[in-house]
């Protein structure tokens, strides 16, 4: 399979990003504001990748410019700020199962203004049993479902924002190199963050990440989660297109729930294990389900000779 290590790059990522809520939690237990959290784990990344990218500062056009821009508010600053903030006036049940229809809204949105490419059947049904999986994990046996327009539209606008950030990324991955996006996203996400300082300089607590505990945890955020993650979710886009790779968002309330049961002892319930082998069903129908319908017509056409 030629595409193999782009398929376990995608995974590794949302893996990863699955487990982030733990160190989150850990640095707003320590006083740190969501926000804060953001910048902090954005400047670290950019800094990193400047190493490894650090000679070319421009895009070469004006349009490629203010596209990149665009990435790292979609990707970064607007995307975050818009979920950190829906979590203050909705629940998380609500924000994590809204954002997982991320995928479908990357479709639609790649196919009205990306690369116009017809969208195969597999991918609705996949994505629909994908999510209806997303749902029994999310809710994990206790379904408590309470609509609040402002946390719920917020959550909406971020998952439009992450689905953007992905058709933007199309349109730039032929001309420039994975490292000098990445870089540009984290230093416009950067930038377009600091006005929420500006009008709340309170969220800034500088002397609390000298906390070893705290420091720590900005570390994975920023090294692993931003950095590492984002270059290979963005070499992933590149190889194998912004809806194939979107998919692999439905895996993330997985990892959480696995997660959370090994470190805060959370109890899996029956229909949450019912939701697991939705999502990964839905996901592998997403992404192989047509040639698992090649296999079964083959079959059908073996028995009709017989």
């Amino acid at each position: 399979m030629k595409n193999f290590w782009y398929h376990t790059m995608a995974l590794i990522t949302v893996i990863i990003w699955g487990t982030t809520f733990v160190s989150t939690k850990i640095l707003l237990q320590q006083g740190l504001s969501p926000t804060e959290i953001l910048l902090y784990r954005f400047i670290l990344a950019y800094v990193s990748i400047w190493f490894f990218c650090p000679r070319k500062i421009w895009a070469d056009t004006k349009r490629d410019e203010l596209l990149l821009l665009a990435s790292g508010v979609c990707g970064g600053s607007l995307y975050f700020i818009a979920e950190n903030t829906a979590l203050q006036y909705t629940l998380a049940s609500n924000v994590s199962l809204i954002l997982c229809t991320t995928p479908i809204l990357t479709a639609f949105v790649s196919r009205v203004w990306g690369d116009k490419q017809k969208l195969r059947s597999r991918l609705y049904y996949g994505s629909l049993v994908a999510l209806i999986g997303v749902a029994l994990v999310v809710f994990n046996g206790n379904f408590i479902l309470k609509l609040s327009p402002a946390g719920d539209l917020l959550t909406i606008a971020a998952a439009l924002m992450w689905a953007f950030y992905g058709t933007i990324l199309k349109k730039l991955d032929s001309k420039y190199g994975v490292l000098f996006i990445t870089r540009k996203i984290f230093f416009y996400g950067i930038v377009t963050m600091l006005p929420v300082f500006a009008f709340d300089p309170s969220q800034l607590h500088v002397t609390t990440i000298t906390d070893p505990i705290v420091l720590s945890n900005l570390v994975f955020l920023g090294l692993i989660a931003s950095m590492l993650c984002y270059i290979m979710w963005n070499l992933t886009v590149k190889q194998l297109g912004v809806v194939r790779t979107t998919n692999y968002i439905y895996i993330i309330p997985l990892i959480t729930l696995v997660t959370s049961a090994m470190v805060i002892d959370e109890i899996i319930t029956p229909v949450a294990l019912a939701g697991s082998v939705f999502i990964l069903f839905g996901v592998y129908f997403a992404e192989q389900g047509g040639d698992l319908q090649k296999q079964l017509a083959s079959i059908r056409r073996r028995k009709q000779r017989l």
